[in-house]
Order: C-alpha cells, then sequence, then structure tokens
C-alpha cells in the first residue's frame, strides 16, 4: 500500500504507518510542501523509518506540479509539446527529453524517487480532468513524446510510469468525482488509446489504470479487472514492469457494479486484479487504513508465494540505483544548465 501524509513533516503516528510491512511507500501532495529544505528533509525522515519506501509524487508540468517554487522549474503542460511536435517532431522530442530530465533531476535532489509520469491518454478534447495533460490526439506522437520523457527521466536516474491504462481521454466524466463509462470495443481501444503502450512495453517501468468502465470489455473498471490488467495489459501487450491502482478513495474506485464499495473491498478487488500496489490518499482516514491493511493481509494470504515475491521485486525495481545530485551540486551540472534552458524557451515562445 501506498498512503499519504497530512502535513509537512512526520509525527509518530506517520512513523508507525510507514513502519507496517504492508506500506511500500508515500505519495507526496502540495500540502506536503513549503520548501526545498523542507521537503528534502522529510524524505530523509521518510527513508529513515525504511531505505525501501518508494516516495512518489504526481508531478507532471502545467496544472499538475506539486512543487513549482523555491526553485523548481516551472514544466509546461504535456500538450505544449505536442504542439511544439506538430512545428518541429526534433524539436518537441528535445523539448520532452529536456522535460523529463529537469523534472527527474530536480526531484530527485530533494529525496522523490518517481513521479507518476508520462500520462499516455490521447487528447480527444472530451476530458476536462485530462485535457492538457495529454500530449496529442495521435497515438503514434503521444508514443514518440512519451519515449523522450522517459529518456530524459532515466538520465536523471528515476523510473516511469505510464497513465491511465488504458485510456481516460475519451470520457468526458472525472473519476475522482464519479464513475466514467467508455462504451468502446475492445478494437477500437487497442487500436486507439492502447497503442502507446503497446509501443512502449519494454522500456515502461510501471503503469497506473483509470478507475473508467468499459463495459464492452468487463463491467468493473480496469483497475479491479483481472481481464485488462492481467489478459491484456500482462499477457497480450507483454507489460512485465508494475502496476499501480489509483487512488482507492477517488468516486471512480469506490462503487462496482452500480453499488458502493468499501475501500478495503477495493484494496482487495484491486490486488486481486493484479494491481503491485494501491494507492490510498485523499482522503484517507485511520478507519480507512486499516480496512485497507486488513483487506491485504487477507488477499495475500491467499496468493501464492511467487505472486507476493514478484509484486515487491517489482516495487524494488522502481527505486533509484544510483545516488542523486544534490541541488547545489546539480545548478552547475552541464546536461541539466541545458535543459532548463530548453525548456525555458519553449515556454516563453508559446
Amino acid at each position: 500500500m501506498l498512503i499519504d501524509l497530512p502535513g509537512c513533516a512526520l509525527c509518530a503516528a506517520d512513523r508507525d504507518r510507514l513502519a507496517h510491512p504492508f506500506v511500500g511507500g508515500v505519495v507526496l501532495f502540495a500540502r506536503n510542501w513549503r520548501d526545498r529544505t523542507q521537503l528534502t528533509a522529510l524524505c530523509a525522515d521518510i527513508k529513515s523509518v525504511r531505505n525501501d519506501l518508494l516516495i512518489c509524487v504526481d508531478h507532471e508540468g502545467g496544472r499538475v506540479q506539486r512543487f513549482a517554487s523555491d526553485g523548481f522549474t516551472p514544466l509546461p503542460p504535456m500538450r505544449v509539446l505536442g504542439q511544439r511536435w506538430e512545428v518541429d517532431p526534433n524539436a518537441g522530442a528535445a523539448l520532452a527529453t529536456a522535460c523529463g530530465f529537469v523534472m527527474a533531476t530536480e526531484l530527485r535532489a530533494c529525496g522523490v524517487d518517481l513521479s507518476f509520469a508520462p500520462v499516455l491518454d490521447l487528447d480527444y478534447g472530451a476530458s476536462t480532468v485530462i485535457g492538457d495533460r495529454a500530449f496529442h490526439a495521435n497515438a503514434n506522437t503521444v508514443t514518440a513524446l512519451a519515449s523522450a520523457l522517459m529518456h530524459g527521466m532515466q538520465l536523471g536516474g528515476m523510473a516511469n510510469c505510464g497513465k491511465h491504462f488504458p485510456g481516460h481521454g475519451h470520457v468526458r466524466g472525472d473519476s475522482h468525482t464519479e464513475v466514467p463509462v467508455d462504451s468502446r470495443t475492445l478494437e477500437q481501444i487497442l487500436e486507439q488509446d492502447a497503442q502507446p503502450y503497446g509501443h512502449l512495453c519494454l522500456r515502461l517501468q510501471s503503469v497506473m489504470p483509470a478507475h473508467v468502465v468499459y463495459p464492452a470489455v468487463d463491467g468493473v473498471p480496469a483497475g479491479f479487472s483481472a481481464r485488462w490488467l492481467q489478459g491484456i495489459l500482462r499477457e497480450r501487450l507483454c507489460f512485465g514492469g508494475a502496476i499501480f491502482s489509483d487512488d482507492l478513495s477517488m468516486v471512480g474506485a469506490r462503487v462496482v457494479a452500480g453499488q458502493p464499495i468499501g475501500v478495503g473491498r477495493a484494496a482487495e478487488l484491486a490486488w486481486k486484479a493484479g494491481c503491485d500496489m494501491v494507492l490510498l490518499c485523499n482522503p484517507a482516514t485511520s478507519q480507512d487504513f486499516d480496512a485497507c491493511l486488513v483487506a491485504l493481509e487477507r488477499s495475500c494470504s491467499q496468493a501464492t508465494p511467487q505472486r507476493k515475491q514478484d509484486s515487491e521485486a517489482r516495487r524494488h525495481s522502481l527505486l533509484p540505483i544510483a545516488p542523486a545530485l544534490g541541488w547545489d551540486a546539480l545548478q552547475s551540472d552541464g546536461r541539466y544548465v541545458h535543459a532548463c534552458k530548453t525548456v525555458a524557451r519553449v515556454q516563453i515562445r508559446v
């Protein structure tokens, strides 16, 4: 389970939760941010509880960038990269690589391990929750730009996470507040939205499914569907990395087959469908935390030893394998300086 934190520093209850063997990491939000010094201290404190905890954040750029002051470079929305690609594909790819490198190196300099990026949804112009977070409407363009962004992240020592499988861009509904339904056929989805996952399957290190129902394929949201996660993502598209659930506190994760379910049941369904890690974030109460733990302990006790070992190995594979440059050293790193200039020039033109 990946959990959230209420503030900018750990309290005794936070430490107890992080020490639990069924907790594998933390998801940070803007409420956990005051400045770089505080963020760096918080990440170090989390690692002091358990060094293998995975520290994650949504830091895509544009309107989804949790840390955007005190020296952090403002990253453009991914749609800007798509617009740049239309003018000059090489320049668009270079900008994507620069964004990925800046994102990864700045976060890692403060102790963050993973940003949930890139967004692989297609920009149909329908979804307000995705909108300019998507690179483009064309699947091939999304694949090319995502590949370049992932390369930049890799150069910065960070793994990647493609989201929201198999695609959230076609529906208007926001899974934070409702249960979106995409009525297209499996063939239509595979030929369009899921294409980037097939093309990038050997390079994607983790994937986050959508809290969207695709009734032509399965009657439950993709994150609870063994057909989507195991039959299609793992077997048909040959994805071998880690699978995160999206936040189980979202409305899209709390209604299955038209019936409301508790967070414990949601965690159980996500694990049984094939998720390696489940996210429990906004807002998570002590009762929700306990319910998730009980459900996961029960589910894991029924799983094979191999399944548990594989999931834990995939979680560990997302941890950085090399030390990061500190913030001061980063400012004089030639690649970082060049990447920041690339990002700044394009933003000024836009």
